[in-house]
């Protein structure tokens, strides 16, 4: 399979987003990871979509998209060229033989521990997609209870802004 990360400039308009995943939808895409928030623009918000797919064009939804009346801009941002993080909470169960080994894994991947009860602890870790993969193959044999993940969020390298782009040319 072939992921792609797209970033879309989007005016902040109720119901656009159902209308950009609808879009995915009608074309046979799974949207893997999906994220939504505001831009440093008032009225304008990034919407970040993850689909993993190499058998069908992705050029015909962007061209699609580029039509929605909201859709400012996409951006198809690759590995190399942005920084892609996720974010996630996973509680683990843990005892008194285990809770050192849970903390020591915590440590070591630069999460931290945001709530503690005598039989689970909740960690938060962000960082790249292998990061917390790998994160979640070290605490899986000690009883991983519930996960709550964000979508991939991701944001091109260098000073170039997609707002800029938009507003300056």
């Amino acid at each position: 399979m072939s992921r792609h990360v797209l970033s879309l400039l989007v005016e902040d308009k109720p119901g656009l987003l159902t209308r950009v995943a609808g879009l995915f939808a009608r074309r046979g895409f799974n949207i893997d990871s999906l994220a939504v928030g505001p831009t440093e623009v008032r009225g304008l918000s990034r919407i970040t979509v993850v689909v993993d797919e190499e058998d069908l064009p992705l050029e015909q939804v962007t061209k699609q998209l580029n039509k929605l009346v909201n859709v400012i801009k996409i951006v198809e941002l690759e590995d190399a060229q942005s920084v892609q993080r996720e974010h996630m909470l996973i509680k683990v169960r843990i005892d008194n033989q285990t809770r050192s080994h849970v903390l020591e894994a915590v440590n070591l991947f630069r999460a931290r521990v945001v709530d503690v009860v005598t039989d689970a602890l909740v960690i938060e870790v962000t960082g790249d997609t292998g990061k917390i993969q790998a994160f979640l193959r070290v605490l899986e044999p000690y009883g991983i209870k519930e996960i709550a993940q964000s979508g991939l969020i991701a944001v091109g390298r260098g000073s170039k802004s997609i707002t800029e782009r938009v507003f300056k040319g």
